[in-house]
């Protein structure tokens, strides 16, 4: 017979692109799932394995053709993604309703020229109004406290925290300049934030003494109401309101009685 015969071990030519990795090896990039291993060639990919792991055609050199592994797109959770967007869409809900503190719409425009700290808004004209403003009072349980409440009064409000030691110098102060103005139609709002223990917020209260109300704010929802330009990582801080609540002056720091009370007596001379 002419010829060279076939030998069941001759290995395929280079130019073969058929694949000769017997059933079973992984021809992917990267370790083959049985004890083949593999190597890349001008060729192609070609799968070497031991005689253990070929089936019994691939040793009689039989060729075996691999198909590549389908690759399956991801199943679209498309419920999945509908509850999550519900989810979402309610949680956002929650934030607004309830006893959060809220605040919303306005005018007021924060501007602090050169940096300032004592920054004053005049003609009374030219003031921004805050809008609404509320939440859970600090000291009673199920009660609210509202900006709209004191309608027609000149309104001082006070970002403050326990934890703050500003505010613990200024509370005397304030308390003061509160005593010798509210019979003017003024009245003092207090701001309490980052304070996520009440009692404690409570504690600061009651140990100065402090007589007005203040909104129990600890994630500082109430603060939107004063701007996006407002700073509010400053605290302490001090606003004025005039009759018509609009910004009449900031304070971007701690206040004395004798910072504060002038300002308050002028304003609520405005007519």
């Amino acid at each position: 017979m002419t010829g060279r015969r076939r030998r069941d071990h001759d290995a395929p030519r280079a130019a073969d692109t058929t694949a000769q990795c017997p059933l079973g090896i992984d021809r992917r990039t990267g370790p083959s799932v049985r004890t083949g291993q593999h190597t890349e060639s001008a060729a192609g990919l070609v799968c070497a394995a031991t005689s253990a792991d070929r089936p019994a055609d691939a040793l009689r050199g039989g060729r075996v053709r691999v198909r590549p592994p389908v690759q399956r797109a991801p199943r679209r959770r498309s419920w999945q993604v509908l509850v999550l967007a519900l989810v979402a869409v309610l949680g956002v809900g929650a934030c607004g309703t309830g006893t959060d503190a809220v605040a919303q719409g306005g005018t007021f425009d924060f501007v602090a020229p050169g940096g300032q700290t004592d920054i004053f808004y005049d003609p009374p004209a030219e003031r921004g109004q805050l809008g609404a403003l509320a939440g859970p009072d600090l000291m009673t349980d199920g009660a609210t406290v509202d900006l709209a409440d004191y309608a027609g009064q000149v309104v001082v409000l006070n970002l403050w925290g326990q934890w703050c030691a500003p505010c613990r110098s200024e509370a005397d102060d304030l308390e003061r300049a509160y005593e010798a103005t509210r019979a003017l139609g003024v009245q003092f709002l207090g701001i309490n934030v980052r304070d996520p223990q009440r009692d404690k917020a409570q504690d600061f209260v009651i140990d100065n003494n402090v007589s007005y109300p203040s909104i129990y704010d600890p994630p500082m929802r109430t603060l939107t109401a004063l701007g996006g330009a407002f700073p509010t990582s400053v605290i302490p801080s001090t606003l004025v309101l005039d009759r018509r609540h609009r910004v009449a002056a900031v304070f971007l720091r701690a206040l004395l009685t004798e910072d504060l009370q002038p300002v308050v007596e002028r304003v609520a001379a405005e007519q």
